[in-house]
């Protein structure tokens, strides 16, 4: 059996991506949308990446996959108590992953070299791959001016009329080594394309320059 690529992220496509990693281990890399990664307090979130990492290493919460399982949230509460701001909620556990990304980040090392990092030390042999290593935003159009998604999202809760989508920063970006290794790759029987959000989660992957034409 060959090598396959998978583009996912929410926990609908991190589930498929379970799925074939229980078939395929090793063999399988995972491109992950990082349009919707954002900065709180300091630190750098990546949900997309960090759903992947909570599904494939088989902790994922059953009801919220984007957090560990046996989550809890004193952070939060305190928090609110001291005046800081009360959303996102933050898991407890859930802060590990973003303040070892944010420390590799400042100590200028990918995101990539990071997430492969991450992943190995949780047990998963699959490749979980950031579309680029290069940030770019999505935003939402609405008919009350544009936002970022985790704006939409968060702060207005989906509510404004969606007119349009911008993917910030993609005609820019860079498809890294990693990506390119997987879809070069001799063996590469498949590229399948996780059910998932198709304007905020796969098509931030396809606008990557480059990256539609190489797939």
């Amino acid at each position: 059996m060959g090598s396959i690529v998978a583009l996912a992220g929410q926990v609908g496509g991190a589930k498929l991506a379970d799925g074939l990693y229980r078939l395929r281990g090793g063999a399988l890399s995972v491109i992950a949308n990082t349009g919707d990664d954002y900065e709180h307090l300091g630190l750098s979130f990546c949900p997309d990446i960090d759903t992947l990492l909570y599904t494939l290493s088989g902790i994922a919460a059953d009801d919220s996959g984007w957090e560990p399982e046996h989550e809890s949230h004193a952070v939060a509460d305190m928090l609110r108590r001291l005046g800081g701001p009360a959303r996102p909620v933050l898991g407890d556990r859930s802060l590990a992953v973003p303040i070892l990304r944010t420390e590799g980040l400042r100590a200028d090392r990918s995101l990539t070299e990071i997430t492969l990092g991450l992943a190995r030390n949780i047990g998963i042999e699959a490749r979980i791959l950031p579309m680029s290593d290069d940030p770019v935003r999505t935003y939402v159009a609405t008919e009350e001016g544009s936002v970022t998604f985790h704006d939409y999202f968060m702060e207005l809760g989906c509510e404004p009329r969606v007119t349009g989508f911008q993917y910030a920063g993609a005609s820019d970006a860079r498809i890294s080594d990693e990506i390119l290794d997987a879809l070069h790759a001799a063996d590469l029987e498949a590229v399948i394309i996780c059910p998932a959000n198709p304007y905020h989660v796969i098509r931030p992957i396809l606008e990557i320059e480059g990256m539609a034409a190489l797939l």
